[in-house]
């Protein structure tokens, strides 16, 4: 991941952990009757899950996008692979195919001086 969805992961969990210290304080200091609280608790319950929800989401879409960008990048680097074979393959029949042509001058010219 980038600095940005580092920036924002680490961001939803601080406001996540600051959620559960804050209801944990209150939930110790606040007198109010058993049934208040337990519907509090459930209150939060599904208000973090949400939020929890909202999160993966994210770190899922970020996955996703740099799981995508690897595959892109892959592709790319496999193209110029078989552009640079393909180079390679041709300057190396080029380099034979003038190796023999200067070969045969000087055969012609051994004949020349020899014959």
């Amino acid at each position: 991941m980038d600095e940005r969805n580092d920036g924002v992961a680490t961001g939803a969990m601080l406001v996540l952990v600051g959620a559960i210290l804050g209801a944990g304080a209150a939930l110790l200091f606040a007198p109010q009757s058993g049934r208040k609280t337990r519907r509090d608790i459930s209150r939060y319950a599904r208000k973090t899950g949400r939020l929890v929800e909202g999160v993966a989401g994210e770190v899922v879409g970020s996955v996703i996008g740099m799981a995508d960008a690897v595959e892109e990048k892959a592709e790319e680097f496999l193209e110029k692979g078989k552009d640079l074979s393909k180079e390679s393959l041709e300057a190396v029949l080029d380099a034979l195919n003038d190796g023999q042509q200067r070969l045969g001058r000087q055969r012609d010219r051994l004949v020349k001086l020899l014959g």
